[in-house]
């Protein structure tokens, strides 16, 4: 039997989040499930909490030098064969997360 979860988050935050994961190879649905096994599998978050002292929001708007900075990086990793395919990184996180 399965359980559903529902969860109320700011427009926005689920519109960047959702592109996001897309941009993985996954869904946001595949996301929280992950993270959930995750924190079974740790017996508590999985990953460190602590207050943010980096004043960059990861939320913040990039500036056009930036992204132009990370596409130039990303078509170098692309060059340099450094990438995944996006059904491979899906299977791995299927294979190693039980999902």
């Amino acid at each position: 039997m399965a359980s559903t979860i529902q969860v109320r988050v700011d427009d926005e935050l689920k519109k960047k989040s959702d592109l996001l994961f897309k941009d993985l190879g996954t869904d946001t649905t595949t996301a929280i499930r992950i993270f959930l096994t995750q924190a079974v599998a740790n017996n508590g978050f999985p990953f460190e909490i602590k207050r943010n002292t980096d004043t960059h929001s990861p939320y913040a708007a990039m500036t056009e030098e930036e992204i132009l900075m990370k596409l130039e990086k990303s078509r170098k990793h692309f060059e340099e064969g450094k990438y995944r395919e996006a059904d491979e990184v899906v299977s791995d996180m299927r294979s190693k997360y039980g999902l």
